[in-house]
């Protein structure tokens, strides 16, 4: 969710004031996305790295974070919506981790859609992190080498019990990854887009997805070999 920075300078907006409405892009994105039948959107809220920014511009995402939980808990809870936050939340401020929890815990039965939302999340860090767990199976003789594969890697990951992502948006014209989901987006398709995040809406959101509708996904494998397949 790119964006929102250069959103708010070209308006003679503050970078926080961007960031309040991309707040309300979320917001969108995720009932559009619940209204079209979607059971796994994944937000990149906030990156490993981003904690090198002004202190004054962290403080304020972290309040933006948390009012979002608060107010948004209703609504998870009234449209089947699971939360499940990723990332190295040891970081996080402690009032931000017990909303989070909190909020994790309430919609933890429901159903409908699961919201993953990357907070302190960068995927170097996981890979590494998913890498020392089956290491340390491996020394405690539960594992053997020979048996890691791409499905016990991937059970190592944050996204455990998660699908790999079909589609990977990327607002703001931003032709790279930014170090989200590495492992995961192996066969997923890119849609990137100049829109700025606050202004990604409905409108914009349901023209990736027909953008993805047309993609000829293979997977490595050829068309005649597809339709065999079918």
């Amino acid at each position: 969710m790119d964006g929102n920075g250069r959103w708010a300078t070209s308006r003679g907006l503050t970078r926080v004031q961007g960031h309040r409405k991309g707040k309300d892009a979320v917001r969108e994105i995720v009932e559009t996305a619940r209204e079209i039948g979607i059971e796994y959107l994944t937000l990149y809220a906030f990156s490993s790295e981003n904690w090198q920014r002004p202190e004054r511009e962290v403080s304020a995402l972290m309040r933006l974070l948390r009012r979002y939980l608060k107010t948004e808990l209703g609504k998870m809870m009234r449209y089947d919506i699971r939360l499940r936050a990723i990332g190295n939340l040891r970081k996080l401020p402690a009032e931000i981790l017990k909303e989070i929890r909190h909020v994790e815990n309430e919609t933890r039965k429901n159903t409908r859609m699961t919201v993953l939302l990357a907070v302190s999340y960068g995927a170097r860090d996981e890979i590494i992190k998913a890498s020392r767990k089956l290491a340390r199976q491996v020394r405690d003789g539960v594992l053997s080498p020979e048996d890691i594969d791409e499905s016990s890697f991937g059970d190592a990951l944050m996204t455990t019990g998660i699908p790999d992502p079909d589609l990977l948006i990327r607002t703001s014209g931003e032709m790279r990854v930014s170090n989200f989901l590495l492992w995961q987006i192996a066969y997923s398709e890119f849609y990137v887009t100049e829109t700025l995040w606050p202004d990604f809406r409905r409108e914009q959101f349901l023209e990736a997805m027909e953008y993805y509708k047309s993609r000829d996904r293979r997977f490595g494998l050829t068309e005649e070999q597809l339709a065999k397949a079918e």
